[in-house]
């Protein structure tokens, strides 16, 4: 399955649908974890019944809102979520986002409510992690605990990245290349993005405005560096752009 762009070109959908009753989807959060200690879902049925798979959510809709109280964290298994926080006069800032496989609503540990808002961007289906049960998991398998912070920590590192006094071509070729990446870990083409978000939204989350981002994708597919096709980007000279994005990735 994938998404087919105005050229006939299909590009992969990261969709998750390969789970069964004994095998993890191919991205669950903590699929890797468990496999690694021979753990399959038959040898592991807490796991299992920790996991309630919801959605679909349309785009839109809203997985979790701010201030609601905490009770679970969610792993994307379809389409992609944005986070976000609205302030009292509508404004929004937008805060990540997330693909198949990543968590949603770790920021909501400490304060025990949920910080910001997540929305689906496409349709969104979600695994619901029920967080006091799984806390009481990883006692039993504590590579799940390890994973829980290992994802925390590059939650803060991926907000880290874009805070220094960099130009809109690194920020936005750091934002491309770190799409990629993501992709890529999920097995799918790091050369081939699928952006559900709009051209405000990578805006909002750069701190750009969205004229500049326009422009900038504009000339890096003048020069060569992409090819976009509506909400398709296909990263034609990774090395080069990696090169633009290096300040902020490397530092």
């Amino acid at each position: 399955m994938g998404y087919v762009t105005s050229h006939g070109r299909v590009i992969p959908n990261p969709i998750v649908d390969d789970g069964d009753e004994q095998a993890f989807c191919s991205t669950c959060a903590f699929g890797s974890v468990c496999t690694a200690r021979g753990v399959d879902k038959i040898a592991l049925r807490e796991l299992h019944c920790l996991v309630e798979h919801v959605g679909n959510y349309r785009p839109g809709e809203a997985i979790f809102r701010t201030g609601e109280r905490f009770g679970a964290i969610y792993a994307v298994r379809q389409g992609t979520v944005k986070t976000r926080l609205v302030d009292i006069e509508g404004r929004e800032l937008v805060l990540g986002f997330y693909l198949p496989g990543e968590l949603v609503g770790l920021n909501a540990i400490h304060p025990e409510a949920y910080p910001c808002d997540a929305v689906a961007l496409d349709t969104v289906e979600v695994c619901r992690f029920s967080f006091p049960a799984l806390a009481t998991l990883s006692t039993r398998v504590p590579g799940i605990q390890q994973e829980l912070f290992r994802r925390l920590s590059k939650d803060i590192g991926n907000a880290a990245l874009l805070a220094g006094d960099y130009s809109a071509d690194e920020r936005l070729a750091a934002f491309l290349i770190g799409l990629g990446r993501r992709y890529a870990e999920r097995g799918f083409p790091a050369e081939a993005l699928h952006l559900a978000m709009s051209r405000g939204d990578i805006a909002n989350y750069l701190r750009l405005a969205a004229e500049t981002v326009s422009r900038v994708l504009r000339r890096f597919q003048d020069q060569g560096l992409i090819r976009v096709d509506g909400r398709d980007v296909a990263i034609a000279r990774p090395a080069e752009l990696f090169e633009l994005a290096r300040p902020i990735l490397q530092r």
